[in-house]
């Protein structure tokens, strides 16, 4: 298994809409390109406000710093966020399909 990593962070309320279709055009995008070494989700709290992205890249370079639609994702998120992000590495412990192709 490749590289893990977790971003979790708060938009402010009235960028939370915007941050979401931001969101779904990176998927979009993704899903037409289809890059390889690259496993990524991202989910919307139940508080509205808050997302996590949860990747895992395969060999040396990020699929996503390729993409126009993560390039366009990135350029207003200091705009958007309530508070600067949280990044870190994960190891993954244990994974029931979500992980499965």
């Amino acid at each position: 298994m490749g590289r893990m990593f977790v971003v979790r962070y708060e938009t402010a309320a009235e960028a939370a809409e915007e941050n979401q279709r931001l969101v779904r055009q990176v998927f979009a995008q993704l899903n037409e390109d289809r890059p390889d070494g690259l496993r990524y989700a991202t989910f919307r709290l139940a508080d509205g406000v808050s997302f996590v992205h949860v990747g895992i890249v395969e060999g040396e370079t990020n699929p996503l710093m390729e993409s126009a639609a993560f390039e366009e994702f990135q350029k207003g998120i200091g705009e958007r966020l309530a508070a600067p992000p949280d990044r870190s590495d994960a190891t993954l412990v244990g994974s029931y399909r979500i992980l499965a192709d």
